[in-house]
């Protein structure tokens, strides 16, 4: 007869062990992910950036996230209360449980499921609920207008990126997010794919409401969008959450197309790095490029967002879905084969 310790209590504190060892990283990255976003911004506009909370500004995130804490949560009167605290709070579980299928390395994964690629797509499409309920539990004008053209342009955005990673799904034939790292030993999907690549990778920036296309909160016309009406401690989930989704679509990006922990060549010296910091080194290049898009392009009009969706970004990855599966089909060519 197995013991209590042995069948409940032991297996309950190795997976509390588990998300503890993933997640405070990954706060840690997020909080650092503001800092280095700033600096970022402040090189490429000839500014200093933040440099006087630490050794080169290190400690900041540390004094900004304090400064969050000890300040006051206003709540608007008019707003429904519980609801108006959920939607930060959502908003901030699903980026951290999203986590719970990615690969860091081989064999480093919390749950090796199968169908991991139909678990997080699911989880990234939860998302947008924190944001309805933030910009109809606010009880503000330019919160609900946020919360809908959010809700539109996730939507909108959500069906290219399906199409996007149904092409994957057919040259590797699983669900799996270690066997899509592991199928591209051979050749990243970033060659073979390229156009998917990119338009996928234009497309997390509309799916996290970065720029250019952060019209839900485009402050010339709606102030803050759906944040508006938050403060302290609420309105920091909600940065948390963005943050932690930026670093999540850098990672899901480098496992569909850039071979997740594997080096670029597997030969001395790539192959003596260990495979999370090659992950980490992807992810901390596709985050330069969300601030560099943000320091260098203009906002988009909200029609052309929309219109660049779907008549560009949902038809041409629709063709490409056709194109490669007859590619597999008449001449059993797979790319992670080739």
């Amino acid at each position: 007869m197995v013991s209590f310790w042995d069948g409940y209590l032991w297996p309950g504190i190795v997976i509390v062990a588990q998300c503890v060892a993933l997640i405070v990283p990954l706060l840690i990255a997020v909080a650092y992910l503001t800092l280095f976003e700033r600096k970022v911004m402040a090189a490429m506009m000839l500014r200093r950036g933040p440099n006087v909370v630490g050794a080169f500004g290190l400690l900041q995130p540390f004094a900004d996230g304090l400064k969050f804490l000890v300040k006051e949560t206003v709540i608007p009167a008019g707003a429904n209360k519980v609801v108006f605290l959920i939607a930060p709070m959502l908003t901030f579980v699903l980026a951290m449980i999203a986590w719970a299928v990615i690969p860091v390395s081989a064999g480093v994964v919390l749950s090796d499921i199968n169908v991991g690629v139909l678990y997080l797509f699911a989880i990234s499409s939860l998302g947008v609920y924190g944001i309805i309920m933030a910009g109809w539990a606010s009880n503000s004008r330019y919160a609900f207008l946020g919360a809908l053209r959010s809700s539109a342009q996730m939507v909108s955005y959500e069906v290219s990126m399906g199409f996007i990673i149904i092409t994957v799904l057919l040259c590797v034939g699983s669900l799996n997010m270690s066997k899509i790292v592991e199928a591209q030993r051979d050749l990243w999907f970033a060659i073979p794919l390229f156009p998917m690549f990119v338009i996928f990778f234009i497309s997390t920036l509309a799916e996290t409401n970065r720029h250019p296309f952060d019209l839900p909160e485009a402050e010339s016309e709606l102030v803050a969008g759906y944040q508006i009406e938050y403060s302290a401690f609420a309105f920091a989930l909600f940065m948390l959450g963005e943050y932690a989704n930026m670093i999540l679509m850098s990672a899901f990006t480098a496992i569909l197309f850039l071979g997740g922990w594997l080096p670029p060549l597997d030969i001395a010296p790539f192959n003596w790095i260990p495979g999370f910091v090659w992950f980490a080194i992807k992810i901390v290049i596709l985050l330069f490029v969300f601030i560099w898009v943000r320091a260098t392009l203009p906002r988009y009009r909200y029609d052309q967002l929309m219109r660049i969706g779907w008549k560009f970004f949902l038809p041409l990855s629709l063709l490409w879905v056709v194109l490669t599966a007859s590619a597999i089909v008449a001449f059993g060519w797979y790319p992670s084969k080739a």
